[in-house]
């Protein structure tokens, strides 16, 4: 028999609990659209933790899109893997749903609120009374209860937006990938969607991955923000966001913290662009 030096409160080396797996994992990824051609991505390798919200930043044409496209199965990448829950995805997983920045284009003209917000749960088979119930619940969740008999084409474009929102939550997704959201609403819109996205994220526990080229958002909203750069494009630089919660348009805009974390952001955005790569 062996014995162990341990004392009272030690923890056993077989009591050690196992590091908690990503919801979301790209490892090493390399995109190319033709054999041959220059990657768009390559060897591009970050992990999104359960009830995170990271935010994907870096200059114009660099890749972005394209990185969320094959993260939900609508590209497939040319090497390395991406997974959901340790799982590879190989097709749009069941585990993820998408908000565009395109509005317009996603929402159907000629089916009313309720029924645009209904149509990704044909794909679940479900009863008529739970298909009911999730329609009713995501609509109160962005504040639209009372727009279930009217059409996106006689709402507000934050009202669209707050539809295809309303869409994705009705599937119930363990992570929601958002494409520029929020480009194409006013100023005032954008926060409101904002806090939007912040409650879904509290009160859902789910995980957000969210694309901007709007660095004050993506401070504002993220847990970390994940800087692309070079050609091809590579993870730049990863940066913690430790500002208070709950955050607000007001308080948080005003810390002197959150000024300091843009700064940084833009830093290291103006040094990736295309054709350029970070010291080590």
């Amino acid at each position: 028999m062996s014995l162990t030096n341990t004392q009272p409160g030690d923890v056993r080396p077989d009591e050690v609990a196992a590091p908690v797996p990503a919801v979301l994992g790209v490892h090493g990824i390399t995109k190319r659209y033709a054999p041959g051609s220059k990657p768009v991505l390559e060897d591009l390798t970050f992990e999104v933790q359960a009830g995170e919200i990271v935010c994907i930043v870096g200059p114009s044409g660099i890749g972005k899109t394209t990185l969320l496209k094959s993260i939900a199965g609508l590209h497939p990448v040319t090497s390395g893997r991406i997974e959901i829950d340790g799982v590879p995805i190989s097709g749009p997983p069941r585990q993820m749903a998408l908000v565009f920045q395109d509005y317009s284009r996603s929402l159907m003209p000629w089916l009313t609120v309720p029924k645009n917000v209904e149509m990704p749960l044909r794909r679940l088979k479900l009863g008529k009374k739970e298909t009911v119930e999730r329609r009713r619940a995501a609509l109160e969740a962005v504040n639209l209860a009372d727009a279930d008999k009217k059409y996106p084409w006689q709402l507000s474009g934050g009202m669209q937006q707050r539809v295809a929102i309303a869409r994705a939550l009705a599937y119930q997704p363990e992570v929601l990938i958002m494409d520029e959201p929020f480009a194409s609403v006013d100023a005032q819109t954008r926060f409101d969607l904002e806090d939007l996205t912040l409650s879904i994220r509290d009160n859902y526990n789910m995980t957000i991955v969210v694309v901007t080229h709007d660095i004050d958002e993506a401070v504002y909203l993220a847990d970390r923000v994940i800087v692309l750069g070079g050609s091809p494009a590579r993870v730049q630089t990863t940066i913690e966001v430790d500002l208070p919660s709950p955050r607000t348009q007001v308080t948080t805009r005003a810390d002197q913290r959150f000024t300091s974390l843009r700064t940084e952001v833009l830093e290291v955005i103006s040094r990736a662009r295309p054709g350029t790569d970070l010291p080590g």
